[in-house]
């Protein structure tokens, strides 16, 4: 069975351990890391349960030499297993620069069941400190095993909060000037953090910054609304788990959506998206991201338009010989329907009562003077008796396959039933069509956008909101707007009924 993944992350305080004691000596720990002075040591117990099944293990050590002033820095560095060396007086290249990852072999001869010794010390010869931000072991069939399990747990903390400071770009000389907290949460379910992060709001400020690895602190840019560029930085006060309570933490919405994503030629649901960023400004628009692991995404946030689903459709006329009958309106393709007539109805059964808030038409394939130029829409409870809803003369369609959005003037009751009536077209002597599609108001907010893998190509996201329960439309008013519109239609039929009546009378 080897040996569970093992690790310390010393860039958290307290140090995050698995399969792992850790015991310090001469070392101290440094905000994002253990500081070791001259001989100082960091000596982790592990557990083997068969070394046998072991006949290697991979040891990453990343560290970093503080520099001395201007110069580089000096702390050679010895790596020992069970007490035996495994490098003795090793340089870590780049001093005083960027944390490094110095990997070693370890013999599978040197491990034993039970308990494991590991130590790295700082050569007493050292001039300066040898900076310890993180060790993992893994079997070398595993390699990397580790890691994914450090950050996978250190991605369970995702929601950040940061104390910021502005100063006016290209003024080094400037001192920094405090600026509002910046609370943001970007989860996909992909248990990695974030590495860069970049926003606009709805009033057109914008920034963009990168983060430490161990998420302690940021730099970046910032441009306000008016234009005006800072150096923009922050500093990690508080982070915690995602919970039921993190929208309270912020005056900007915390964004959910169901995702999928565009491949193949078609779309495939993946997982829920959490979205929130906080830089004390407007709501923002736009998020883009990138994770340490390399992966990136882009949404442009937008309303979200919830297309009423449509179970039948009627037409007055149809081409059913040519495979062009009213059905195709309600496909994916660029079928299309078609009349030989000037004029046409079409009327639309929906699965439910809706109170449609716009409509969309689209251009069919050929012959712009087919196009639908004068109409009606109207709505029905009964499918018998109409009310006008809206009104369109010398619409036109510039292209091919066109799509065009309508919406209407004023707020409507649900309608089961919608028509179409087509008075004039762009003089043809035919009519046609290849989408007719309703929707009603906005739920909230959508996005579309892009992700891609590391070492992967880019593909198509998007996302729709999760409607949580306690926003759900209760029962009650849902039951009461059914009654209204049953009352509505009794009311309508019931006038139709009189009206027949009377002229039975006359005759």
């Amino acid at each position: 069975m080897g040996f569970d993944a093992t690790y310390a992350d010393f860039s958290v305080d307290p140090t995050r351990l698995a399969n792992s004691d850790v015991r310090l000596h001469g070392a101290r720990f440094a905000g994002s890391h253990v500081a070791l002075s001259a001989g100082g040591s960091v000596t982790l117990d592990f557990e083997v349960e068969d070394p046998e099944d072991v006949p290697q293990a991979t040891l990453t050590v990343t560290a970093l030499v503080s520099k001395l002033g201007s110069d580089l820095g000096y702390a050679p560095m010895d790596v020992l297993v069970q007490g035996e060396v495994l490098a003795e007086d090793l340089t870590v290249p780049g001093g005083g620069d960027l944390p490094q990852d110095n990997v070693f072999a370890v013999p599978g001869r040197l491990l034993k069941p039970g308990t494991n010794t590991l130590e790295i010390r700082s050569s007493a010869k050292s001039g300066s400190m040898l900076w310890l931000y993180r060790i993992t072991l893994d079997p070398v069939w595993e390699r990397g095993r580790s890691e994914r399990a450090r950050v996978a747990e250190a991605a369970r903390d995702s929601v950040f909060a940061y104390g910021t400071e502005l100063r006016p770009a290209h003024a080094s000389s400037a001192s920094w000037q405090a600026a509002p907290r910046l609370l943001f949460h970007i989860d996909r379910d992909e248990h990695s953090l974030p590495a860069q992060l970049g926003w606009r709001d709805e009033d057109g400020a914008e920034a963009a910054i990168s983060f430490q690895s161990n998420m302690s602190d940021f730099h970046g840019v910032y441009r306000s609304a008016d234009g005006t560029a800072y150096e923009y930085r922050g500093r990690l006060t508080d982070r915690r788990p995602f919970s039921d309570d993190t929208q309270n933490l912020s005056a900007s919405p915390l964004h959910r959506f169901h995702t999928e994503e565009g491949w193949g030629g078609s779309w495939h649901t993946s997982h829920e998206l959490r979205l929130l960023v906080d830089g004390g400004g407007a709501p923002v628009e736009r998020v883009t991201w990138r994770d340490q692991r390399g992966n990136s995404g882009v949404a442009v946030l937008h309303a979200a338009v919830s297309e009423v689903e449509v179970t039948g459709v009627e037409a007055s006329d149809e081409f059913d010989e040519g495979g062009e009958g009213a059905d195709n309106l309600l496909d994916d393709q660029h079928s299309k329907w078609l009349t030989f007539e000037e004029t046409a109805q079409l009327d639309f059964t929906l699965a439910r009562p809706a109170a449609v808030a716009s409509y969309s038409l689209m251009s069919a394939n050929d012959f712009d003077e087919r196009d639908p130029r004068d109409w009606t829409l109207y709505g029905s409870h009964d499918g018998h008796t109409w009310t006008p809803l809206d009104t369109r003369s010398g619409e036109k369609f510039t292209g091919r396959h066109q799509t065009r959005q309508f919406h209407l003037r004023s707020s409507t009751r649900a309608y089961r039933h919608y028509r179409l009536d087509i008075i004039n077209n762009a003089g043809g002597s035919e009519v046609q069509l290849a989408h007719v599609r309703f929707a009603e108001a906005p739920t909230g907010q959508a996005f579309t956008g892009c992700y891609q893998r590391y070492n992967e190509g880019p593909i198509g996201y998007r996302g729709t909101p999760v409607v949580a329960p306690s926003s759900a439309v209760p029962v009650a008013p849902r039951v009461a707007s059914d009654l209204e519109a049953a009352v509505a239609s009794l009311s309508e039929t019931a006038q139709t009924l009189a009206a027949l009546a009377a002229q039975l009378r006359r005759h």
